[in-house]
């Protein structure tokens, strides 16, 4: 199992069928799953959270230390919940959130809560450099990885 984070909830976030429409077409799930369906994504291997709780239109609304505290409570939680991955939706906010400042998308070489890490393309609207297509591509990339290397985690 791994974990997906977004930088922001989404639960009440439109966006959310953009994460969902990803999912789906990078073989994570078997139909496209509605944001109020994201329960239904632990049946499939895959637990979804958050950066930071407090919802924003843009990136740049939180704060470093927003992202700095958001980054410390996730690594517990990883290191709590036992996940074989974490992917971290945004190479903006995994920066932030773990002071990595040369993070590129893919698999990174640092382990947090003993869980491997993996950057993905954020599926917003804002990043129209990367279609659902490519999107999903990078998706299955990780996913791919995962299933190579067996279960993990709870």
């Amino acid at each position: 199992m791994f974990l997906l984070v977004d930088r922001i909830d989404h639960h009440a976030d439109q966006r959310g069928n953009l994460v969902q429409i990803t999912v789906h077409l990078s073989g994570f799930t078997p139909r496209q799953l509605r944001p109020a369906e994201q329960d239904e994504l632990l049946a499939h291997g895959l637990g979804i959270t958050n950066v930071v709780a407090r919802a924003t239109a843009r990136a740049d609304e939180l704060s470093p230390a927003e992202y700095r505290e958001g980054g410390r409570l996730l690594a517990a939680k990883v290191a709590r919940l036992r996940h074989g991955w974490l992917a971290v939706v945004g190479v903006t906010a995994y920066r932030a959130a773990f002071g990595d400042r040369r993070a590129v998308f893919g698999p990174q070489e640092t382990v947090i809560g003993g869980s491997r890490v993996w950057v993905l393309p954020n599926p917003s609207g804002l990043n129209a450099h990367w279609t659902a297509a490519t999107m999903a591509e990078e998706f299955g990339r990780l996913r791919t990885a995962a299933l190579d290397d067996g279960p993990q985690g709870p």
